[in-house]
């Protein structure tokens, strides 16, 4: 059964020391992928070696499909546009204008060291997060990410529900600090899609959506907005981004 909320016992924890805020970056225009991967090695590294700031970077990229560390070829349809390899978890996913793309290099150690919690934690922010847009999405522990229910949409097989997803997950977690993150859909063209089976899933009642699908035209700079502040109910307080970062 799908949760809208993860149950209490479970919750992750905001960091303790408040006096180490997260470091809040957006950064405009389109990021290139290599240069964002490049950044978050050096970030992780910072963090390790208490040279630096946790941070949480929005961004977005030009289009292109991004290969989990379980990517299989059969999941790549069509190469449409370039491809990357990265090591953070999960399959093929994809990336493009109109996606905000949420990049958490943060120490789990401050928090809880529990992936699973981490990964519930983000799902629980989004879901905070969309619904001050009037979108109720839930989550399920059989499948990570952000899933919104469309009822009236053919049901799956065996009488499911049909689904889709508006925010995709993935995340790789060095010496218990993350990086990697979120892609949630605001605006995408949802076409670029086709090139790929997204996540692996393939199930004909489970597809994809966004804001803009939905019927929501929502601003970048509100949902931004809305992320920040949500963000610190659940991870901790965070601070604008600065070059000494």
């Amino acid at each position: 059964m799908p949760e809208k909320l993860q149950k209490k016992s479970s919750q992750f924890v905001p960091a303790s020391n408040q006096s180490q805020a997260v470091a809040w970056r957006i950064s405009e225009g389109l990021v290139d992928y290599q240069k964002a991967l490049a950044e978050m090695e050096l970030c992780v590294s910072q963090i390790l070696h208490h040279q630096g700031n946790e941070q949480a970077w929005l961004l977005e990229h030009a289009a292109l499909y991004a290969a989990g560390a379980s990517a299989k070829d059969v999941d790549l349809i069509e190469a449409r546009f370039p491809i990357h390899s990265s090591r953070r978890g999960g399959m093929f996913t994809y990336h493009g204008p109109g996606q905000r793309v949420i990049y958490l290099m943060l120490d789990l150690s401050r928090r809880r060291r529990d992936v699973r919690a981490f990964i519930s934690a983000i799902e629980n922010w989004l879901i905070t997060t969309l619904a001050e847009f009037g979108v109720e999405a839930v989550r399920h522990d059989a499948r990570v990410g952000v899933w919104v229910p469309r009822p009236q949409k053919p049901r799956g097989l065996n009488g499911e529900i049909a689904e889709d997803k508006i925010a995709a997950i993935g995340v790789q977690i060095r010496k218990w600090v993350s990086f990697h993150g979120v892609a949630l859909n605001i605006c995408p063209d949802l076409s670029h899609y086709s090139g790929i089976v997204p996540c692996g899933i393939g199930a004909k009642h489970l597809g994809v959506t966004s804001l803009q699908d939905l019927g929501i035209n929502a601003d970048r700079k509100e949902v931004d907005q809305v992320l920040r502040k949500n963000f610190e109910i659940y991870f901790g307080l965070t601070k604008d981004h600065t070059k000494n970062c």
